[in-house]
């Protein structure tokens, strides 16, 4: 995109904005009901009308509950939002939430991060099926999205706001848990288009008297096409996924639940080859494997529940280099286990309370790094307070880590029905996010490191109509002690003695604030539009940077997706997403400019009968060029067509 045209999407993105904060709303929970849910047997995911009755999450507590019962921001996507978006890439989905933007360093497959209200994406704690997935051997401990195929999942829950009291480490930017779905009998989705590219998943669900089995797998390939923009060697991606779930039940109120998931993939990627050291096509590809597991207990009965499980994942990455030879240039290998107990009972019919304890042991190694381990321990307890319109929460953790020693969160949110539709909503939360073993104890690390630390605060105002839902929220979050890296070139004394190519350091202080605005306009039987847009101020508040005020990387403060859906009687359906962001900065010291972009997608459904579904789309229907880390190529114009299948 040009100068011009960035210049006009920055405008009017503005513009957008101030247009719906006039409207001004927040999902907000309404007036609380007696008897929370103990099993979520009847629940009903939506992401637009958030101020529904039936809305479940596990978000703010732990255990299943209402959403309408806490005063936090949260987006929930269900099996239907995953089919109508299509596909296997998790950010044309996400997107559709307020106060999310994403970053990939080329095709699909790639490494992609997600960053949520202006937060590091390796500040996004991840979890799916219960378990953990950020991989303990990368360098700062995050989730890389560009090994996740959404195809699977028949949930996906986002807290936007810090939230370490009910989660522990990580939960600085938000949290996210995806669920993989329980298949009942048998379905099948196959899809193909461009790049040669194919995305395949299916699934067989047995039941027997008290027991249930479910297997899940999928398959993704793409020939893609060059990582390096202006390159012209194709850059594939490949992925295969298997998931089986489990659950039998002991007793009444007593079941054993498990589940496991497999996934193994290649990505080819581009390098900075001699002697340019410049991103340019090369040979070079990474292979991963993951392999996580859980199993446990659930417990619900006389109005309490219980849910007990161990947990382990596993993460491989072996990078290769033809040009250098047959074996790996680079691995990875990292390992957490961990022990967790979660709980939820009702102490009269106004109060509640959550508590809960974990434990986690983790271990990295490298092909430089020898195996290197750590330990860490939480609890936390929260009390709950619901009564009509009223609702308050408040919490407190302590964790043990055996690296830094000790770390308190605390957490609180309120909300309350004013009448008339119109419902406030406030929350308080605190985030910590432990040093990564690579931090800690690799070639660059530093035993002293401390946690990075958040504090964050939102607060808003919330209309359900009748056909019409306005919900805005403002935000702030400031993180301090945020671990950077430290060069030490032709330094020798204090933090770099001894460590000549450079070290880890709590050097760094950044700030997120801003608002987020979400519509939904019900047009009759057969017309729904639904609007997200934010705007995000984020900034380097390091007092000591030659960054301080500079616009943290990768950060666009204007950020919408527009969505328009049409549903014929007959099973036909239409839709449209536009997705419109401003210009960002590539680098820390806003050198390097990213220019705005607006990308449409066309979207199609037509079910031909009860077990039968057509679908297809249309990807970058105008074909923009645009890039989100700079140097490095994104999908240009592609279309999609496939076919779902339910026996």
């Amino acid at each position: 995109m040009n100068g011009a045209n960035a210049l006009f999407v920055e405008e009017n993105l503005r513009s957008l904005g101030f247009f719906l904060l006039g409207f001004c709303l927040v999902p907000f929970p309404v007036a609380a009901q007696e008897g929370a849910p103990e099993d979520g047997a009847g629940e009903r995911i939506v992401i637009a009308d958030q101020l529904r009755d039936d809305l479940i999450t596990v978000l703010a507590t732990g255990s299943p509950e209402y959403l309408k019962w806490n005063g936090i921001a949260v987006s929930i996507f269900d099996q239907g939002d995953v089919a109508q978006v299509q596909g296997a890439d998790i950010t044309r989905l996400l997107q559709r939430a307020p106060g999310v933007t994403a970053s990939r360093n080329g095709p699909q497959g790639s490494f992609t991060g997600i960053r949520v209200r202006g937060a590091e994406a390796e500040q996004l704690l991840v979890m799916l099926d219960g378990v953990r997935m950020a991989d303990p051997a990368s360098p700062s401990g995050g989730f890389d999205f560009g090994s996740l195929a959404m195809g699977n999942l028949s949930k996906v829950e986002l807290q936007r706001s810090s939230n370490s009291t009910i989660w522990g480490s990580d939960a600085i930017g938000g949290v996210l848990l995806l669920t993989t779905g329980f298949t009942e009998g048998a379905d099948a989705s196959l899809e193909y288009g461009s790049n040669d590219g194919l995305y395949a998943t299916g699934g067989v669900g047995l039941e027997s008297g008290l027991a249930s089995l479910s297997l899940r797998g999928g398959y993704a390939r793409s020939d893609g096409f060059s990582a390096a923009a202006g390159g012209i060697e194709d850059d594939g991606f490949r992925q295969a996924e298997l998931v089986a779930q489990g659950e039998v039940e002991l007793a009444r109120g007593l079941s054993l639940f498990a589940s496991t998931r497999y996934a193994r993939g290649r990505t080819d990627i581009d390098g900075f080859p001699a002697p340019d050291f410049v991103l340019a096509d090369t040979g070079e590809y990474q292979r991963i494997r993951q392999l996580s597991a859980a199993t446990g207990l659930d417990y619900f009965a006389n109005g309490l529940g219980l849910s007990l499980s161990l947990s382990q994942s596993d993460s491989e990455r072996e990078n290769y280099d033809p040009a250098l030879g047959s074996q790996p240039g680079y691995t990875t290998d990292g390992t957490s286990r961990r022990a967790e107990l979660r709980g939820h009972t009702r102490l009269d019919s106004e109060f509640g309370l959550s508590f809960g304890g974990e434990g986690e042991w983790t271990r990295f190694e490298t092909l430089f790094d020898a195996p290197r381990r750590t330990a860490a321990g939480g609890a936390y307890v929260q009390l709950d307070y619901d009564d009509d319109p009223l609702h308050f929460a408040v919490g407190l953790r302590r964790d043990e880590h055996r690296d830094f020693g000790g770390q308190w969160s605390f957490g609180a949110d309120a909300a309350a029905s004013i009448g008339s539709g119109f419902h406030l909503t406030a929350s308080y939360g605190e985030g910590f996010k432990a040093p990564s073993l690579f931090q800690l104890h690799s070639d660059y690390g530093n035993s002293g490191l401390r946690p990075e630390k958040s504090r964050s605060v939102d607060a808003g105002i919330a209309l359900d109509g009748q056909d019409f839902d306005v919900q805005a929220i403002l935000f702030h979050r400031v993180t301090r002690d945020q671990i950077l890296f430290a060069s030490c070139f032709g330094v020798t004394t204090g933090i770099c003695e001894n460590r000549p190519f450079g070290t880890y350091d709590n050097t760094g202080r950044t700030r997120g604030q801003g608002v987020e605005i979400e519509a939904d306009w019900r047009i009759g039987d057969n017309w729904r539009a639904h609007g997200a847009y934010s705007y995000i101020d984020s900034e380097d508040r390091s007092a000591s940077s030659a960054n301080f005020g500079k616009i943290l990387p990768r950060r666009p403060r204007h950020a919408a997706t527009l969505s328009l859906d049409w549903q014929a009687g007959d099973g036909f359906a239409l839709g449209t997403d536009l997705r419109v962001v401003s210009a960002s900065y590539d680098d820390a010291a806003n050198l390097v400019r990213l220019d705005g972009y607006a990308v449409l997608d066309l979207r199609a459904n037509w079910r031909l009968s009860d077990d039968i579904e057509l679908f297809g789309r249309i990807e970058n229907a105008w074909d923009e060029q645009y890039q989100t880390a700079a140097g490095y190529a994104t999908q240009g114009r592609a279309a999609f067509l496939g076919v779902r299948a339910w026996l």
